[in-house]
């Protein structure tokens, strides 16, 4: 009966830390990615090297900076291309990236699709649940699922997106982070 008694103080006492650990805010590092932006990088995350971002980001246009957790599992990408639009058309471009991103997975769950303020900048801020399931007949591989989270930013001709990525599995865990992270964005 003792035994049972002490687990029952225990028990809620414990919950009481784990739910004040998960408010916790992240710590973060204020780094440089170019000239006119910064931002802040969780602890434990490292830049990859081009190399590094070449085998993750094969692409013609490479990300101007990536950051992942000690295991690769999570990455935190700002990349910059050629835009036509203007700091006037987030409106549009909300509708525009939503669209793409639904034709981009097999299935998406927003979260989040907005247009806000952050440190004096306008945001299209767009954070959802993606799954890519395999369509092949026979297939029997569960669909992968990711948490995202994506901000876009126009700066004279150039679109900024910063991406959050981390397994769907690990979202309650990181989902803090991620909006700390895109909370801290400094454009100038």
């Amino acid at each position: 009966m003792k035994t049972t008694s002490r687990f029952s103080f225990i028990a809620p006492l414990l919950l009481a830390v784990l739910v004040l650990a998960a408010f916790v805010a992240p710590k973060l590092k204020k780094t440089s990615v170019s000239k006119n932006i910064s931002v802040g990088v969780p602890e434990g995350f490292t830049a990859l090297p081009d190399d590094g971002i070449a085998v993750k980001y094969p692409s013609p246009r490479k990300p101007l900076a990536v950051f992942s957790n000690a295991n690769g599992r999570v990455d935190f990408s700002v990349a910059q291309k050629p835009s036509t639009f203007s700091n006037r058309d987030y409106g549009l471009l909300l509708k525009i990236y939503k669209a793409s991103i639904q034709n981009m997975y097999s299935k998406v769950d927003f979260l989040t699709e907005d247009i806000r303020t952050i440190n004096k900048r306008d945001f299209v801020v767009l954070e959802f649940v993606s799954s890519v399931a395999d369509n092949r007949r026979g297939s029997n591989l569960a669909p992968i699922r990711r948490y995202q989270m994506v901000q876009y930013a126009i700066e004279g001709d150039q679109l900024t997106v910063f991406t959050f990525v981390a397994p769907a599995d690990e979202q309650a865990q990181w989902q803090p982070t991620a909006q700390a992270v895109m909370s801290s964005i400094v454009m100038k």
